[in-house]
């Protein structure tokens, strides 16, 4: 509670300082700084001799939408002749809050964040999705996408009204600061419901692919031509056909008690130890020798243990070594396309890789024991667990992902690595000039 209170403290302490200084935040940017202060009062600032490019009203827009998804996402838009030295890092540490940092340079654009709210591989491939749109649909895009996937939560300094700080504003602030913490603990208590909501609507998108997953299973028992007092049954092998069947009765228990999205690991996890099982069962029916443990087929688990590994590639990423079941074995060393999980996202079928943050739990349950980083490095998916902001809302332990650092909408000051920051809008000319030719500029290769 002495935290809400602070809280609430130090907004008013802004506005005051804001009132008292004049501000009317409709001030010309001259250096950073300025931006820096525009944009601890609100998540979008316009440099004035942009707003052909960015309309008042726009921006007022842009701005609700990330104020009402809570999230630490800054926008600036500034003209093309704007200093571009360390200008991503610069900001940062003005503005001195961890969050995701997007700017918008003359017809340029280019975004950074800190690494504990979205990791770099996810900005450059937002990045990416929007280059070459006009201003307003690139910003839009960038938002939208934006808020679906970086971690924290929006910072205290950020207003709800006008971005012009009057006599009655003041007032109002005062009375929430005078009424104790209660419309500040309020606030807290309205984004935990928001917080709860999303996690209930992943859960739901989530629950179609796991039914899928559940069922599956079932089939392959119903398939099973095995009952334990034929011939040459023996008790290993009614052992295996028991733990089978107990993996399914599992999986549909623990998905019907499953109230977060991280509650479908032990579903997953049941799914898999039961498909172990009927191998084993398999291998012991026709004389071969048990199998050993293995990862499920990383295409798509429902084929089963692997029985290999392979080697992978993504589509813009970097090889690595997937295991894989006997028809995707031979699929690959033809040169043609695995038989690919998909799952049906906003944008279409995609593979689960490339889907939303949800199936992080979903393949961890399937792909424990550490291996999930190795397998899922340069995916969307990889990307979204990279940070411990992720594991807030969807749970942790996918293989150790993620680390320590500030939460988004923190206040840090200069205490950020300034390597999340680097690269971008470099006014040198050289590697990390805005539109150069270098691997960390704009337009260049990532």
């Amino acid at each position: 509670m002495r935290g809400v209170l602070a809280r609430g403290l130090a907004v008013f302490m802004i506005a005051f300082a804001a009132l008292a200084a004049g501000s009317t935040g409709a001030g010309a940017a001259t250096d950073v700084s300025a931006v820096a202060d525009a944009l601890r009062e609100s998540p979008v600032y316009v440099d004035p001799s942009m707003a052909r490019v960015l309309s008042e009203a726009d921006a007022d827009a842009l701005a609700a939408r990330i104020e009402k998804a809570d999230k630490p996402l800054f926008v600036a838009v500034l003209p093309g002749d704007f200093p571009t030295e360390n200008l991503f890092q610069n900001l940062r540490t003005d503005t001195g809050v961890t969050g995701l940092y997007a700017i918008r340079l003359g017809s340029r654009f280019d975004a950074k964040a800190d690494s504990s709210v979205m990791p770099n591989a996810a900005v450059r491939n937002l990045v990416t999705s929007v280059r070459g749109e006009d201003a307003l649909t690139q910003l839009n895009h960038f938002t939208d996408r934006a808020l679906a996937n970086v971690g924290g939560s929006a910072p205290g300094s950020w207003s709800e009204g006008d971005d012009g700080v009057g006599t009655g504003a003041l007032i109002g602030v005062g009375a929430v600061v005078v009424a104790g913490g209660a419309g500040a603990y309020a606030l807290v208590r309205r984004n935990h419901r928001r917080k709860e909501a999303e996690r209930r609507a992943a859960l739901d998108r989530l629950r179609v692919v796991v039914e899928e997953d559940i069922t599956a299973f079932g089939e392959e028992l119903d398939r099973l031509d095995f009952h334990p007092a034929e011939a040459g049954a023996d008790d290993a092998m009614r052992a295996d056909y028991e733990r089978s069947l107990d993996a399914y009765d599992k999986a549909k228990s623990f998905m019907a008690a499953a109230t977060r999205p991280e509650d479908v690991r032990g579903v997953t996890q049941a799914l898999e130890d039961g498909r172990f099982s009927l191998a084993v069962l398999a291998a012991r029916r026709e004389g071969r020798p048990v199998p050993e443990r293995r990862a499920p087929c990383f295409f798509d688990p429902r084929h089963g243990p692997s029985v290999a590994d392979a080697t992978w590639t993504p589509a813009g990423g970097a090889p690595r070594e997937v295991p894989v079941c006997a028809a995707d074995q031979v699929r690959l060393a033809e040169g043609t396309d695995p038989a690919v999980r998909e799952v049906e996202t906003e944008h279409g079928r995609r593979p689960y890789w490339d889907a939303g943050p949800a199936y992080g739990p979903w393949a961890g349950g399937y792909f424990g024991g550490g291996i999930l980083p190795g397998l899922l490095v340069g995916t969307v998916l990889g990307s979204m667990m990279a940070g411990p902001a992720y594991a807030a809302d969807y749970g942790s332990g996918y293989g150790d992902f993620g680390g320590g650092g500030y939460e988004g909408g923190d206040v840090s000051g200069a205490d950020f690595d300034s390597g999340d920051f680097s690269g971008g809008f470099d006014g040198g000319g050289g590697g990390g000039d805005f539109g150069g030719g270098g691997g960390s500029d704009f337009g260049g290769g990532f």
